[in-house]
């Protein structure tokens, strides 16, 4: 009878081993999550970075269709020449200028918006019929990758 009892009575509860257990494998399923949520702020930033990319790329495509008289002065090193300054300041420039202006913003925007961000514009004159052909190169440096990351975007006009 008293073997009995002492059954019934080890038999009720959980066991420190029991719980145990069970804490090891709340704690590996925490740890989990916790890398998981790591991972997803990683991957937002870089959507981040790229949407960044994309953007400039863009806005860099609709200067260059928009001031189209400007051709190869495209293909030279920005300058600051004061062409999208406001108000009073506004000074009256050739394409040529409204150009290097362009590129002189792009390239600020992208090292401003992007880690170590550079951009560069390629330029390849147009043939008998056929447009100008403007290559725009976005380059930065992601923190979890071994090597820069790029966007490339080809503009005809």
């Amino acid at each position: 009878m008293i073997n009995q009892n002492l059954a019934r009575f080890r038999a009720r509860g959980f066991s420190l081993v029991e719980v145990l257990v069970a804490l090891l494998v709340i704690s590996i399923g925490m740890l989990g999550l916790a890398a998981l949520y790591v991972e997803t702020l990683r991957m937002n930033r870089t959507a981040i970075y790229r949407t960044q990319a994309v953007n400039l790329a863009s806005d860099m495509a609709e200067r260059i269709r928009a001031n189209a008289a400007a051709g190869v002065a495209y293909a030279g090193a920005g300058a600051d020449s004061g062409c999208n300054e406001g108000g009073a300041a506004a000074v009256a420039c050739t394409p040529a200028q409204m150009a290097a202006q362009d590129v002189f913003d792009w390239q600020q925007a992208a090292a401003a918006l992007l880690p170590n961000g550079t951009a560069v514009l390629g330029f390849v004159a147009a043939g008998a019929g056929t447009p100008n052909v403007y290559t725009l190169t976005i380059t930065w440096t992601e923190v979890s990758q071994a090597a820069d990351l790029t966007f490339v975007m080809t503009v005809e006009a």
